[in-house]
């Protein structure tokens, strides 16, 4: 029985551009040199990271990095912290840097005020490859939370600086803000959320309300995946959320329906492609 679904990909999804700007300039190297080390995963999403590994990344860790010499290493969209910087110098390590300006742009704001003696907060997901550069820059003293309850017990300063991951939700850092302005608290904050990402928020509440059903592909390591994906199912409570096309599922569709894939900012087009070719075969 063929169930005759009809599908369509969000142009609006795949890479943003501070991935693609880390793929490409890996790519290049890989096409020269045949190897090159990344620290860390280069994005979020196994898929991508083993069709490049195939190429002859190598993907290494910091505690990898301590001894390593006079190789070349990509550091990813994500940026890193100063002491990554001082390890590549001692190792004589060329370092390709693929940072995301947009993260370099926070990274440099929040070492500012860290030089200005301010306290910082940091509204981000603790362990996240971006997170730890951005403590970095203010030698591991600012205080990340995931949630505001996480602060419930915790003393904090009369007066701070607010600052978020750039993938977070825009809605969610203001509500933060505004809780914390309600208790009493003095707070500067800086919105450093990309609107490339935030943007995707809006793009996406109008794209699922068209279907049936939504596949939403992303890595599950992806902060901004799991971001998006509640974006999706809150707007369109159809919605799948799988990681490559071998777990697509027939159960998960019913005949004629039409179908929506779109995903993460660290989701390639080639893997919603593939998607969308097996749910051309039902």
């Amino acid at each position: 029985m063929s169930y005759n679904l009809q599908v369509t990909i969000d142009n609006e999804s795949g890479f943003c551009f501070g991935v693609v700007y880390a793929i490409d300039m890996a790519e290049e190297i890989l096409e020269e040199r045949g190897y090159l080390y990344c620290l860390g995963d280069i994005v979020h999403n196994d898929e991508e990271v083993e069709r490049l590994k195939a190429k002859g990344l190598r993907i290494i860790s910091h505690e990898d990095i301590k001894g390593l010499k006079d190789e070349m290493v990509l550091i990813r969209a994500h940026g890193e912290a100063p002491e990554t910087y001082k390890i590549a110098l001692e190792n004589n390590i060329s370092l390709v840097d693929a940072s995301c300006p947009v993260v370099l742009k926070l990274q440099n704001r929040i070492k500012h005020s860290y030089d200005n003696d301010e306290k910082i907060l940091i509204f981000g997901k603790h362990g996240h490859a971006e997170v730890i550069g951005l403590e970095g820059q203010t030698n591991n003293e600012a205080l990340v939370f995931q949630d505001i309850k996480e602060l419930e017990n915790v003393e904090l300063p009369a007066k701070f600086t607010l600052y978020s991951q750039t993938t977070k939700s825009t809605e969610k850092f203001y509500d933060i803000k505004n809780k914390f302005i309600e208790k009493g608290y003095e707070v500067r904050a800086y919105d450093t959320i990309c609107r490339q990402v935030s943007n995707r928020d809006e793009e996406l509440r109008k794209f699922v309300k068209d279907y049936d059903k939504i596949v939403f592909v992303s890595g599950i390591k992806s902060s901004n995946g799991k971001v998006l994906f509640e974006v999706c199912r809150q707007h369109n409570p159809n919605t799948y959320f799988i990681s490559s096309s071998t777990e697509l599922n027939l159960s998960m569709f019913n005949q004629n329906d039409k179908v929506g894939i779109c995903g993460a900012t660290s989701t390639p087009m080639w893997l919603m492609q593939q998607v969308r070719d097996v749910l051309c075969t039902y």
